[in-house]
């Protein structure tokens, strides 16, 4: 029996090898084709096709091309062009073929009159007046909004606040050229509000509908920096697009509150929550994060003597930065005393101001983004009156 065993063994073996030889040689068929130009095509106009993508990408391939979706292929090769004499919509197919297995693609293409005029959008812009305190705020081609908390409680310590951006597109006109006559009119107003992902899968990831319409509300906006397009249709079908930056800034501002003093050899602190985008691929990047700290000199209920040590009541609050894995990203230790009264703080109080920039804080390379804390520490004994505590988060 043992030599029968041995041979069953090995033709096994041998069957084993063929399977896995034959799995490694299968590969996929797929036809996969793009054309230029991909939009505003008109009567005519040279179409330049491209069937390159296809897969395998192993050069055994053959293509055949159907322009006018009547069956008959018009063309041959990995490329190929094409145009048409007459305005309308037309389906162009790509079949490709490995000699074994074939696969085809589909794709619509609108085509307009030679005459017809293009149209101009415009996503609009807008900038306040003033911020949350009442500075001036710089306008321009784009949007800067602000969130503003600026009565915050002691019991909510997270930024969480998110507000609604109007999009404003009425100044888009249904044609470019102002110098001619026009009688068209815009028919769609469609707005993309993420330009990284392809929600519609035609391959142009900066013309998905996220939102349509001339005016629209944009909800639940956490601050950051948003970069967005508007794209704008004609009654010919002819599009246009304009890219514009959402700004929304944040200040919020707790007041009249206290901290505990430093009676068992540990600091005492207070943890503020506040989140940071710095994104490189989506462009969502802060510009600077800052903390302010206001307190009295010295607080109205401290004790001139504390066993033998002289006056006491001389206070030093402290703000502490730390990045999303806890790690210390700086504080305002260091700062003394006698330094903390310049700028705009009054006579009676103390303010130290502690501050992180986008790209050197938050980079990936660095302390890197995601949910920080602000964090106001007292390591004296007594408990210590604050002023109040601002945090800013500027986009813009």
């Amino acid at each position: 029996m043992k030599p029968i065993l041995m041979v069953l063994v090995f033709v096994s073996a041998s069957f084993a090898g063929c399977l896995s030889s034959e799995d490694s040689t299968t590969s996929q068929v797929e036809a996969i084709f793009d054309f230029d130009p991909d939009k505003n095509i008109r009567t005519d106009m040279t179409i330049e096709f491209d069937g390159g993508a296809s897969l395998p990408a192993n050069g055994g391939l053959t293509y055949k091309w159907d322009f006018d979706n009547d069956g008959a292929y018009d063309d041959t090769g990995r490329t190929a062009t094409w145009s048409y004499s007459n305005a309308g919509d037309y389906e162009v197919t790509l079949t490709v073929s490995d000699g074994t297995n074939s696969n085809s693609q589909t794709r619509s293409i609108k085509v307009i009159d030679a005459d017809a005029q293009v149209p101009e959008a415009d996503a609009g812009s807008y900038s306040p007046s003033s911020d949350c305190e009442g500075d001036s705020v710089n306008s321009g081609s784009y949007y800067v909004v602000y969130i503003c908390e600026m009565d915050k409680s002691t019991s909510s310590k997270s930024i969480l606040a998110k507000t609604t951006v109007t999009l404003d597109a009425s100044n888009s006109e249904p044609c470019e050229d102002d110098s001619e006559p026009c009688d068209d009119y815009i028919a769609e107003y469609n707005w993309d509000l993420d330009l990284l992902r392809d929600e519609d899968g035609d391959g142009d990831p900066e013309n998905d509908a996220d939102l349509t319409g001339e005016t629209v509300d944009w909800k639940e906006l956490s601050p950051g920096e948003y970069k967005i397009s508007l794209t704008v249709i004609n009654g010919e079908g002819l599009t246009s697009s304009d890219d514009v930056i959402v700004y929304v800034n944040y200040i919020g501002k707790w007041s009249d509150f206290s901290i505990g003093g430093n009676t068992s050899n540990n600091a005492v602190d207070i943890d503020f929550n506040f989140p940071v985008t710095y994104d490189d691929e989506s462009k969502n990047t802060i510009k600077r994060a800052a903390g302010e700290l206001v307190y009295p000199k010295e607080d109205s209920d401290c004790t001139d003597v504390v066993l033998g040590e002289g006056n006491n009541c001389r206070a030093k609050i402290d703000l502490y930065g730390f990045n999303s894995t806890d790690e210390e990203a700086g504080n305002t230790s260091a700062i003394g005393v006698d330094q903390r009264s310049s700028g705009d703080c009054d006579s009676e109080n103390d303010c130290v101001l502690l501050q992180f920039t986008g790209s050197y804080h938050f980079s990936e390379s660095y302390w890197k983004d995601g949910e920080w804390t602000m964090t106001i520490r007292n390591e004296m004994v007594n408990d210590l009156d604050i002023e109040s505590l601002t945090i800013r988060l500027l986009y813009k």
